[in-house]
């Protein structure tokens, strides 16, 4: 309010529903020993090499839960799911065969999200917060995760054990990755926000179609001095100098 009587301009206050985030941490995992689970079973005895083609992440699983110890604090955990693409050799020299398949990896974060112990009914339909069994309202944040596609740092086969409680497990070849992947989690509530509001201005910028000719375009592109010059020119160092100790310098 203040900014608005010192600029002299006309705004008003008012109320805003908007979704605040109360607490939110980046994350840089590597995450290793991730099994790749192909979509034609096992992978063929013939392949001896695989190279990642593609990954990405096709879908994010996120449960959010309240800390007992510690009110206020979620704990969020997150299943990423990734879609694979391999290259798969018999031999380096061959033309490599394609295989598809997904894999998962999981993590836990806990943040900060504030208490509600209200209920919010929406006409459309939703609500937010629930009851429980001893008649306490629980009402969770909204936890949300941002990053972009993965990382392939290592694809190699490898002989998992396809039962972990097993002492005496079977062990399969399979393909196992080791993935880099650049996180945002965030949890966020929705609040009522009291912001400034400024009357809608008309644009001042005219609308065209207009578009300039193709040789007004090329006119304003540099000439590329660079590409016309030798590229078997003697290096800078060692032009104009003979007989240079240490250096084979073409004759």
């Amino acid at each position: 309010m203040n900014d608005c009587i010192q600029n002299d301009t006309a705004c008003s206050i008012v109320p805003v529903k908007v979704d605040r985030v109360f607490d939110s941490c980046s994350d840089k995992d590597c995450i290793t020993n991730v099994q790749v689970h192909l979509e034609n079973g096992e992978l063929p005895a013939s392949v001896c090499m695989v190279k990642t083609r593609c990954v990405s992440i096709t879908n994010i699983c996120m449960n959010v839960e309240p800390i007992p110890f510690n009110r206020g604090y979620f704990s969020v955990d997150i299943t990423f799911t990734f879609g694979v693409e391999l290259l798969a050799y018999e031999q380096a020299c061959d033309c490599p065969m394609v295989l598809r398949g997904c894999a998962t990896a999981a993590k836990s974060v806990i943040l900060y999200g504030g208490e509600a112990g209200t209920k919010t009914f929406f006409s459309n339909g939703a609500h937010i917060g629930e009851t429980n069994s001893c008649c306490e309202v629980v009402n969770l944040p909204t936890a949300s995760v941002q990053c972009v596609e993965p990382i392939a740092l290592e694809t190699k086969i490898a002989n998992v054990c396809l039962n972990l409680e097993d002492a005496g497990c079977c062990r399969q070849r399979s393909v196992v990755m080791t993935l880099g992947v650049f996180s945002v989690v965030e949890l966020t509530r929705p609040v009522t926000m009291m912001v400034p509001a400024y009357p809608y201005s008309v644009p001042g910028k005219t609308c065209s179609c207009e578009t300039d000719s193709p040789c007004e375009i090329f006119s304003r592109i540099a000439f590329p001095t660079e590409e016309f010059l030798s590229q078997n020119a003697m290096p800078a160092p060692f032009a104009g100098s003979c007989g240079c100790s240490g250096h084979n310098l073409p004759e």
